[in-house]
């Protein structure tokens, strides 16, 4: 069984830092699985824009490498790479002083196509690129700007940068987007909940005893030192990927899947997220920074180390958050993210109540809970953990078990990458798996009470080891509560 691809309209796709590392690893591979899948129709146009000096020829060469490096040997067509390059042009363009935008109106024509703007730069290029396009007469009503995280780093900076970007688009050409919004598990999570009588009856605090979300890296700083040490992992996941999770897990059914349908129940959520103030601060966050120690078989630096100066920024956050409505009233939500963990994973567990008595006797075992637990990254999937008789004679022994469905093992179909099916959503100009403005706003009114604690109680960020779970602050952080994190299996 294949899915059905569905060709979309010709559109020009401007990629702004076209030379950089995102359109290198994710945006020029992603458009190409695109084409090769067969959603383009001519004349589509993917145009390269930035500082650099280089010839469409030279573009070419880098988008052609970059497909190499980082598009599996077995879904790289030669037919297909020629055909996708012949879509690709570069010009020149500076983002603050206005040059080349002359050249890349000429380079766009009087096109009628789907006009994307894709600004895969620091956010401090978002206002002077914005304006530039309006001045130079680039904007279409049919026309999209797609920013990337982070969108300000406090309420008011995020404030500041949706004005910039507003004064040039209208709301509904605005894409902020989240890549972790794209992933097929992510979108799962919907269907599991409102696709199953089975389960959105459960859904709630007469049934579920508590929440997991859990985004763990086993790298380190990588290429990304300055951006890190001014963000933090609260800037850097918990504002923007882990509250969207919390948000799919916690919303309330949509009246449709419309865009603003989605977004009005997330946006809730966000209201309705209990603010962590200067007292509660210490007893339900933990910070975090990892020290020299072991990961991915080798020895490694601590993170000051790798920074080269002692710094203070967390690299690990864990919350005990607290969704105040009726739905969810006494249902904790433990969040946790960091760097240099035991493991990648990303996973979302519901776990559930258990049986109020077991009628096993203890010779049977203990009782446990049963669990959903929904895996993002990697080997995606679902499993949903029950209980069974333990086969073979010697009386009831029960033991638990999980149903099983890894997406790559269930469906014979190549799986794309996130950025594939957000691009596309940008071509349709269907906002639906996008922030909306007051989203993100919303978000940083939960977040700054946070930050301004730590600051307040000079909460300082506690060191563990690389290739460990975080802080043992993290590990009593749930199990005060008489609760265990979740480990992967």
């Amino acid at each position: 069984m294949t899915s059905q691809i569905i060709p979309v309209d010709p559109f020009d796709f401007v990629v702004f830092g076209g030379t950089g590392d995102l359109s290198e690893r994710k945006l020029l591979p992603a458009l190409y699985q695109r084409q090769k899948a067969g959603q383009f129709c001519e004349p589509t146009r993917i145009i390269g824009a930035s500082r650099s000096k280089m010839s469409d020829k030279q573009f070419r060469e880098f988008a052609s490498k970059a497909i190499a490096d980082h598009v599996s040997a077995k879904d790289v067509d030669e037919k297909e790479l020629e055909k996708f390059l012949k879509r690709l042009s570069y010009v020149p363009v500076d983002a603050m002083s206005g040059d080349g935008f002359d050249k890349l109106k000429a380079q766009i024509g009087d096109s009628k196509a789907a006009r994307v703007f894709y600004l895969a730069v620091a956010p401090a290029l978002f206002d002077d690129i914005a304006t530039n396009l309006d001045k130079h007469g680039l904007v279409t009503s049919d026309a999209r700007i797609v920013v990337e995280k982070p969108i300000g780093r406090s309420l008011a900076s995020a404030q500041e940068l949706n004005d910039a970007i507003g004064k040039v688009f209208d709301e509904h050409q605005i894409f902020r987007i989240d890549h972790y919004l794209g992933k097929e598990t992510v979108q799962n999570l919907m269907a599991l909940r409102f696709g199953n009588a089975m389960f959105e009856p459960l859904w709630n605090s007469a049934h579920v005893d508590h929440v997991q979300i859990t985004v763990a890296e086993t790298v380190g700083l990588e290429d990304r030192v300055s951006y890190y040490d001014k963000a933090g992992a609260l800037r850097d996941m918990v504002q923007n990927h882990i509250l969207q999770l919390l948000c799919l897990v916690a919303m309330e059914p949509p009246a449709s899947l419309d865009a603003d349908a989605v977004r009005d129940e997330k946006l809730k959520v966000l209201r309705a997220l209990k603010r962590v103030n200067g007292t509660e601060a210490p007893k339900t966050t933990v910070r975090g920074q990892y020290k020299a120690g072991a990961s991915s078989g080798g020895a490694v630096k601590g993170y000051a180390e790798e920074l080269g100066a002692a710094t203070d920024t967390e690299t690990f956050v864990a919350i005990k958050a607290e969704v105040a409505t009726w739905r969810w009233a006494g249902v904790p939500f433990y969040l946790r993210t960091g760097k240099r963990l035991a493991e990648r994973v990303s996973e979302i567990v519901i776990e559930f109540k258990p049986v109020p008595l077991s009628i096993f006797g203890d010779h049977a075992g203990p009782v446990s809970a049963n669990q959903l637990v929904i895996r993002l990254q990697p080997n995606e999937g679902v499993k949903l953990f029950v209980m069974i008789k333990d086969p073979g004679p010697g009386g009831m022994r029960l033991r638990q078990v999980s149903l099983d469905m890894t997406f790559a093992e269930a469906f014979s179909v190549r799986n794309p990458d996130a950025y594939e099916r957000l691009i596309m959503d940008v071509v349709r100009g269907n906002q639906t798996l996008f922030m909306r403005r007051d989203e993100v706003e919303a978000a940083w009114r939960w977040i700054d009470p946070i930050l301004a604690s730590w600051e307040e109680n000079r909460q300082a960020a506690q060191g563990y080891t690389a290739g460990t779970w975080g802080p043992s602050a993290a590990i009593a952080l749930i199990e005060r509560d008489g609760r265990t994190w979740h480990e992967s299996n």
